[in-house]
């Protein structure tokens, strides 16, 4: 009977929390078909995670220019900037109102192979991402294309709804089950390793068949995605298993990718002819 009691319970408490979330499309589907519909709570805001955003900018920036790290290469940060100044457009057909955020892009000089994207179209670009794989234009319009996609998508408040249930199913799971900590740890885990990895798996898929698209369409070649992660892997010197990974593997990422840049080939075609 206890073991019904607390079945019970959490079941209410699942459907409380799905009471509380809504069911969106962040974005259109665009040529690669994008149409899963995601579920976000309504205790993170839309405009919650881009205030939090905007603060997080701000103190990366201040950190670098501290550091005297921030858009120091200026040919970098021009090419950086010409780059997704054609990307910006783009991203109309999957969310037409993100022509109108307040879009910034800086580049940080470091040895991190790394980019990013915040809520709202914050974007930081590592020096180490472009000079130590010896990226194209294309393939730069790649890895920024698959960042903006991210935050069109709204992958980070989706993230943040799912982990904030979670949490709250775990704790009160634990409670209920008299197993304390540790309890509410092996929950963490077994939720991490089966629901938040994979989610966070399908958000790296969407985000490559959405990054080849807006690259295609501001007129870059979206089989440089192909070579970007080819030297990704090479960078980092390989992926692990994909099922404890939060990114496809290497080998299942790239035949997605030769299937989605072939589809938006003729986008490609015809932004070039114009």
């Amino acid at each position: 009977m206890h073991t019904i009691r607390v079945v019970a319970t959490t079941l209410a408490a699942c459907a409380a929390l799905l009471a509380g979330c809504q069911s969106v499309q962040t974005t259109g589907a665009g040529a690669v078909g994008i149409e899963r519909t995601q579920r976000m709570s309504s205790m993170v805001s839309e405009a919650d995670m881009r205030r939090q955003a905007e603060t997080a900018y701000r103190e990366v920036l201040a950190t670098q220019r501290q550091k005297g790290a921030l858009n120091v290469d200026q040919a970098l940060n021009s090419r950086v900037r010409a780059i997704t100044s054609r990307l910006i457009p783009a991203s109309a057909a999957f969310r037409p109102e993100a022509a109108q955020w307040k879009w910034e892009v800086n580049v940080i000089r470091s040895d991190q192979i790394n980019a990013w994207c915040m809520p709202g179209g914050k974007i930081a670009v590592y020096s180490g991402l472009i000079t130590k794989l010896g990226l194209s234009d294309d393939e730069i319009a790649a890895v920024v294309g698959h960042e903006i996609a991210h935050a069109l998508r709204e992958h980070a408040r989706e993230r943040a709804s799912e982990q904030l249930g979670a949490q709250m199913v775990i704790s009160g799971a634990s409670i209920l089950l008299g197993a304390g900590q540790a309890g509410a740890d092996l929950g963490g885990v077994f939720y991490k390793a089966f629901f938040g990895l994979p989610n966070s798996r399908l958000h790296e898929t969407e985000a490559d068949r959405i990054g080849v698209e807006i690259a295609a369409r501001a007129g870059y070649d979206p089989r440089a995605a192909i070579t970007l992660w080819q030297k990704m892997a090479r960078g980092s010197g390989g992926s692990g298993p994909e099922f404890l990974s939060t990114h496809p593997s290497a080998e299942s990422r790239l035949k997605d990718l030769e299937v989605y840049s072939a589809r938006v080939m003729p986008l490609y075609e015809k932004a070039r002819r114009r």
